[in-house]
């Protein structure tokens, strides 16, 4: 029934009735609709999967949708996922993952922290496939392995990136700035620059050193943000830039310096601005490093590596050209000192007296 309508109004009466009659017709379309072609209502199902060398179950013509089977595998053969058993779900006319049997002697693809390798789109790997990793930045390989080698299943040791002894962590936390144009990370390579913007209402002194740059493991200085109307250290004028430096506390009237990676203070490490407008002596950072290129050391058996940064003091191993032999070198005085190539056994005891010296 159409319900009733002043008849007073005969236009609005005519385009009511028009409009329910379409209304009845687009639902009697709709309702033919479904009956011909019921499954526009429901999630499309799967077919059975096409599994040689296994068995699955259960086993149907046909699977409705969110329907699980499992799966094993035949001797000689295992799932093309982690385990010698799998399960996969019709997922709208898909299997969540295609069922499949390979070889045992096949790997899945290996994890590697901070590195990363050529994906292949079937996510596995046949046996004798070699890979080659790539290590993010900021890292490098360790031992100067940078393969792995697919074989029985599994993968030969696989290379390690380790940080850089040239990369830098986070960058340092300026009052009243924040780092523009960067994301998050917490390793950063050699050579990486991170912009400091000020915040509103304070400006940085030196518009030249509005950035800061990832240089042998520490970041250079970077801007101080003030207020335009503050007084103490303005009397003084700019902060005294200090090369290999950076400021890492503040006083009224005062500044602390602490020297970059590789380097060592000489003079005093705070600096005062004087109620007559000029700073008290200023330190200096001297180099406290060697560096160390194993193509100059060939001669005492070295593998020829890339150069390394040594801080004073600092004993490290590097690799001899006879496997599992090491060799240790020294820093002292800024001058390399180096003992003879030892098989790795001695290595490790050579670790422990390390540990005990740095602890």
């Amino acid at each position: 029934m159409i319900p009733s309508i002043a008849y007073g109004n005969t236009a609005l009466y005519s385009a009511f009735t028009s409009c329910f009659h379409c209304c009845k017709m687009c639902l009697r379309t709709l309702g033919f609709v479904l009956v011909l072609f019921p499954g526009l209502l429901q999630a499309q199902g799967c077919d059975p999967p096409r599994l040689v060398h296994g068995n699955f179950l259960p086993r149907q013509e046909a699977y409705s949708d969110r329907t699980t089977i499992t799966y094993s595998c035949d001797n000689g053969y295992k799932p093309v996922v982690e385990g010698w058993w799998a399960t996969s779900t019709c997922e709208r006319g898909k299997w969540s993952h295609e069922p499949q049997c390979i070889d045992e002697s096949a790997c899945f693809g290996p994890t590697i922290p901070n590195g990363k390798y050529p994906k292949n789109s079937n996510g596995w790997y046949e046996d004798g496939s070699t890979l080659t990793i790539t290590c993010d930045g900021g890292f490098e390989h360790q031992n100067q392995i940078n393969t792995t080698t697919c074989g029985n299943g599994k993968w030969s040791s696989a290379p390690v990136c380790e940080k850089s002894m040239n990369a830098c962590s986070v960058p340092p936390k300026i009052p009243h700035a924040v780092i523009v144009h960067q994301d998050y990370q917490e390793v950063f390579a050699a050579g990486s620059e991170v912009q400091y913007e000020c915040e509103d209402g304070y400006t940085a002194e030196g518009a030249h050193n509005t950035k800061s740059v990832c240089t042998q493991g520490s970041w250079t200085q970077g801007p101080t943000c003030s207020k335009g109307d503050a007084e103490g250290f303005q009397s003084c004028g700019a902060r005294p830039y200090i090369e290999n430096a950076v400021i890492v506390e503040e006083g009224p009237m005062h500044l602390k310096y602490q020297c970059n990676r590789y380097y060592k203070l000489a003079g005093p490490e705070a600096v005062s601005c004087y109620s007559d407008a000029h700073w008290s002596k200023l330190p200096t950072c001297e180099e406290a490093f060697c560096v160390v290129d194993p193509a100059r050391y060939a001669r005492y058996g070295l593998v020829k590596t890339s150069p390394e940064y040594m801080r004073e003091g600092e004993t490290k191993p590097f690799p001899c050209t006879t496997k599992d032999y090491y060799i240790n070198v020294r820093c002292t005085n800024r001058r390399i000192f180096l003992s003879t190539c030892k098989y790795i056994k001695d290595l490790l005891f050579f670790f422990q007296f390390l540990f005990s010296c740095n602890s």
